[in-house]
C-alpha cells in the first residue's frame, strides 16, 4: 500500500472567487517574503519592490486559473515576479519615457512644468521693448510654438525677416530665447 502525499497547497481550478482568494492569501503568507526578495534584487529599491510584490499577487489572482501545478506555487510566483520586474526595468529605459519626462518638464506650471512658464514671463517683460510686428512674430514663435515658416505666413514677411526679428528679440532676452 502506497501512501499518497497531500500537496502543501491545494489548487482550486475554476473555484468560486472567495476560494481563489483564500488560495492567494495562503500563497502570500508562505511565499510573499521570497517574492519580495526577488523584486528587491531586481529593482534595487524597497518602495518599488513592495509595489511590484502587490502587482505580482494581483496578477496571480487574475491568472490563478492558469496555474496548472506543473511546478510549485513558489516557482510560478517567482516567474511572474521576474517577468514583471524585468518588464518594469525595460519600460524605464524606453526612449519614449525620456521624451515624455522632458516634455512634461517643459509644460507651464498649470500643466506640470515651470520651464515654459518662466520663458513666457520673460517674453512678456521684453515685448514692450520691440515693435508690434516683432511682438506678433515672438508670440507666434515662442508662445504658440509655430515654426519660422508658419510665423512668416501669418505675419506676411519672409522667413529671413522673421528670423532676424526673432534674433534681435533673442539678443534682448539672452541665450534662453535663441532662435532654433
Amino acid at each position: 500500500m502506497t501512501a499518497t502525499r497531500q500537496p502543501a497547497l491545494r489548487v482550486i481550478q475554476g473555484g468560486p472567487l472567495p476560494d481563489r482568494r483564500d488560495f492567494l492569501r495562503e500563497l502570500y503568507t508562505r511565499h510573499g517574503g521570497s517574492v519580495l526578495g526577488r523584486c528587491r534584487y531586481l529593482l534595487k529599491d524597497e518602495a518599488r519592490a513592495e509595489d511590484a510584490l502587490h502587482d505580482v499577487f494581483a496578477r496571480a489572482l487574475s491568472h490563478v486559473d492558469e496555474f496548472r501545478a506543473d511546478a510549485s506555487p513558489l516557482t510560478w510566483l517567482m516567474k511572474i515576479a521576474t517577468h514583471h520586474c524585468l518588464n518594469q526595468l525595460r519600460s524605464e529605459r524606453a526612449g519614449w519615457r525620456r521624451w515624455f519626462e522632458r516634455d512634461a518638464a517643459a509644460r507651464p506650471e498649470a500643466h506640470g512644468g515651470p520651464g515654459e512658464m518662466e520663458t513666457r514671463d520673460l517674453i512678456r517683460r521684453l515685448l514692450s521693448r520691440v515693435d508690434t510686428e516683432t511682438q506678433a512674430a515672438v508670440i507666434h514663435y515662442h508662445v504658440d510654438g509655430m515654426t519660422l515658416e508658419e510665423v512668416a505666413a501669418v505675419v506676411g514677411r519672409s522667413v529671413p525677416t522673421i528670423r532676424k526679428r526673432l534674433e534681435h528679440f533673442a539678443a534682448l532676452g539672452g541665450e534662453e530665447l535663441r532662435v532654433r
